[in-house]
């Protein structure tokens, strides 16, 4: 038979009595240890007492029972070696409570003002976190009143599901002890980079070290990051690792990013860039970066105008350029030079053995390099392209300029800094009743 569960808040549960067999007083609860992993609610392992002014553990399973007022232990014998965390092991007080978590729905960073405990005489289970400043008064409540203190404030708001929540621990062993990215595979670079710009230096320390587990979305959050941060993260950070994350970015933002570096580094990144990868930022340094040349981006899909339509869509799929660049796939005449331009949905729907030059539109629209950043947006603008090529004075392709980078280089610095709302989360995200968690049987 199941045993009943009920919720408790941490703060009733802090500066509890902690008792022997015979109810002697043997100390306070100073702190409750569990062990993150994965998307599951952590059970709790042990507490840690406030003994004589020392600081022990105590095992979870020596709590004679959960939901009492104060925690009787099975025994009298303590281990008096003074408490030290093991890897692993995180600490909802000293960790957690009155520090910031992600707030994964929302892509936010939020204070956690209480936590709570799902208990049974046999166990405790963290379920959900108190994200409003006025659950304060529990800690207030739990020193003065003998009972337990209730969940849930006057309008009945209860704590959020845990499983909501990524945790910024500090802790580097406890940090490592855990699968790198955990929740956080289900924001956006761009999600991830605002958090970045929000934390302090030891929240973005922490954010950074378990992003770096995936290169690919580490690159896509830098891209994403505004060039102050970028900079400023890339000083903390050795040529190696600067060079490592470069070297997965789109070269014209890597370019960008280099430039921002000292002139002293600037050349020791550069050489430690990959042959190929380094051969595309050079060629965009010598662009004026409000340029067309400077906006562009080198990798491009272009084919001979002989191609056949079905020949083009294949190098569609087995294309490594980005997928905003393939939006257009651009054809060649006989010397290399810009012939046409067919959008992608064109391309499908066009008869599979037809020729690119027969379903391309002929003399499409483009810039030489110098261009400068207005023309370019009034072009895209007005011919309403998603991406815009780049020529040189022979009519050969440089690159391209897609419209999310010619819009980023239009908008003023203190339109992009508006704060707007996360999509898909209305203002007054509803709060989940975590006494409809199911719990695990003791």
């Amino acid at each position: 038979m199941s045993q009943p569960v009920r919720n408790r808040s941490l703060h009733d549960l802090l500066g509890r009595p902690v008792r022997g067999t015979h109810d002697q007083h043997l100390g306070r609860v100073a702190d409750v240890i569990v062990r993150l992993s994965g998307h599951d609610h952590p059970a709790v392992t042990g507490l840690v007492a406030d003994v004589g002014g020392h600081r022990l553990f105590l095992p979870a399973e020596e709590v004679v029972d959960w939901s009492a007022t104060d925690l009787a232990l099975r025994g009298d014998r303590l281990d008096l070696r003074p408490f030290a965390r093991r890897d692993g092991e995180v600490l909802l007080r000293q960790d957690i409570l009155g520090h910031r978590l992600i707030d994964i729905p929302a892509a936010a960073l939020v204070t956690a003002w209480d936590l709570e405990l799902a208990v049974t005489p046999a166990a405790a289970t963290l379920v959900g976190v108190d994200v409003r400043p006025r659950a304060w008064w529990r800690r207030a409540l739990g020193r003065l009143l003998p009972g337990p203190v209730p969940v849930t404030d006057d309008d009945g708001a209860r704590c959020r599901d845990w499983v909501a929540f990524e945790a910024l621990i500090g802790h580097a062993p406890s940090v490592l002890a855990r699968t790198p990215l955990d929740r956080l595979r289900d924001l956006k670079a761009p999600q991830l980079a605002d958090l970045l710009e929000e934390a302090s230096r030891s929240e973005q320390a922490e954010l950074l070290d378990r992003v770096h587990a995936d290169p690919e979305l580490e690159a896509d959050v830098f891209e994403e990051l505004e060039e102050d941060d970028q900079s400023r993260l890339f000083r903390d950070r050795t040529d190696d690792d600067v060079a490592s994350v470069l070297a997965r970015m789109n070269a014209d933002d890597a370019t960008d990013a280099l430039m921002d570096l000292s002139q002293e580094r600037r050349r020791r990144v550069l050489d430690l860039l990959p042959a190929p990868r380094r051969a595309k930022v050079v060629a965009l340094l010598g662009y004026n970066p409000t340029s067309a040349g400077g906006l562009m981006i080198p990798d491009h899909l272009a084919v001979p105008g002989s191609t056949s339509v079905a020949e083009a869509l294949d190098r569609v799929r087995t294309s490594a350029v980005q997928p905003g660049v393939l939006t257009t796939v651009l054809a060649l005449d006989a010397h290399d030079r810009l012939c046409g331009s067919v959008p992608l949905v064109r391309l499908i729907q066009a008869d599979p053995a037809a020729r690119m030059a027969d379903v391309a539109e002929a003399d499409p629209v483009r810039v030489r390099a110098d261009a400068d950043v207005v023309e370019v947006a009034v072009l895209m603008s007005d011919y309403d392209l998603l991406t815009l090529p780049v020529v040189d004075g022979d009519g050969r392709v440089l690159g391209v300029v897609t419209v999310d980078d010619a819009l980023e280089a239009a908008v003023p610095d203190d339109w992009r800094r508006r704060e707007l709302p996360t999509p898909g989360v209305l203002p007054d995200t509803e709060r989940l009743d975590t006494t409809s968690v199911s719990h695990p049987s003791p």
